[in-house]
């Protein structure tokens, strides 16, 4: 796989592709520049045991890479890259009052909200203009607005390199939590190729989260239905988050924080502006938003490096920033939230290049 020039195709197969000397940085949503030794891109997932018999996949790290709206290169990826841009929707089986709707892992996620819609389907409506791919919703069990996409998938479909083959896995093999799965906490095992799920055809509409509601009235949504909760939402997303498409970000950077209850409490009594839902089993769920702006962080600017104007949540990419410093900024903004809450905050994304 050596002697050919930079970005080049060094290799056309049926079902994959391989580049040498790849660029990332039109694969990835923060838009920061990076390289890859190696590219590939699989087309059809019956092709993954042919490339896993490649020895550089025995010598060489790797990475399973979606649409990148997950991910913060902080440098170059020293070894391959795996993309599955496999593509297709479509109905199973009909169960009457559902289907169940097996999707490719190289659908764009908005997609597969919007087609369930289109179908007649109920369920997603609360995860519309979430960035990525449909393989890399089980990864991070994909959730917003009272919803995670674990309560739906009956099947992921996966390669698992230890067996050398394509497995079938149920939803409690999954282990989905929150913001977590089997496949996040065995990054190096599994490459999702499909996902399988169970969607109702109704269902009671979950309209009491952040605003739902009030959006729904202003649209003069009377009988709220799923496209009319998901628009409510869309609405909602698209003022609060910047658009990938305009400035580089990857969404929410970090997770909202679970702590113990008793904690909470007393930083509530500390604090009592500070937003806290009841996680279950003694815990309790702060806003990570709300943390980063009352230490100023909403809005700063560091050279192209900053967190979004709109949303606290959000490191965004100016123009040129690298990784490296969009890290620094997010390794500032945990230090400064710990030492002033005693809370840690935790990334959504996946960092690759830094220890």
């Amino acid at each position: 796989m050596n002697g050919y020039r930079t970005g080049a195709a060094i290799a056309e197969h049926p079902g994959y592709t391989i580049v040498e000397n790849a660029s990332l940085r039109g694969r990835n949503t923060l838009q920061v520049a990076a390289q890859a030794a190696l590219l590939i891109d699989v087309r059809k997932p019956q092709a993954l045991a042919e490339v896993f018999a490649y020895p550089a996949l025995r010598t060489q790290p790797l990475l399973v890479l979606g649409a990148g709206s997950n991910i913060l290169f902080a440098g170059d990826w020293p070894g391959i890259v795996l993309s599955i841009a496999a593509r297709g929707i479509g109905v199973v089986e009909d169960r009457g009052d559902g289907a169940l709707v097996r999707v490719e892992a190289g659908e764009a996620w908005n997609d597969v909200v919007a087609w369930s819609l289109a179908k007649g389907f109920a369920g997603l409506e609360n995860l519309v203009l979430i960035p990525g791919l449909a393989g890399a919703s089980p990864i991070q069990n994909i959730g917003a607005y009272g919803t995670e996409v674990g309560e739906f998938i009956e099947t992921v479909e996966a390669f698992d390199r230890e067996a050398g083959r394509l497995v079938r896995l149920g939803n409690a093999e999954c282990a989905f939590g929150y913001r977590d799965s089997r496949f996040k906490r065995a990054p190096d095992r599994y490459v999702i190729t499909a996902i399988e799920l169970a969607l109702p055809r109704s269902r009671p509409l979950r309209t009491g989260y952040a605003g739902i509601g009030e959006e729904l009235a202003a649209l003069g949504a009377a009988v709220p239905t799923p496209a009319l909760v998901a628009e409510a939402i869309a609405r909602i997303r698209t003022r609060k988050l910047p658009n990938p498409a305009l400035i580089g970000n990857a969404g929410s950077f970090f997770k909202n924080p679970v702590i113990d209850a008793d904690e909470a409490e007393a930083l509530k009594r500390a604090h009592p502006a500070l937003p806290a839902w009841p996680a279950g089993d003694g815990r309790t769920k702060l806003a990570a938003a709300w943390l980063i702006e009352q230490c100023g962080f909403k809005g700063l600017r560091e050279g192209d490096a900053g967190v979004s104007d709109e949303h606290a949540l959000v490191l965004v990419n100016h123009g040129h920033a690298s990784g490296a410093e969009l890290l620094a900024l997010a390794r500032r903004i945990v230090d400064t939230v710990a030492q002033r809450f005693g809370v840690v905050l935790e990334p959504e994304p996946r960092i690759v290049g830094a220890s």
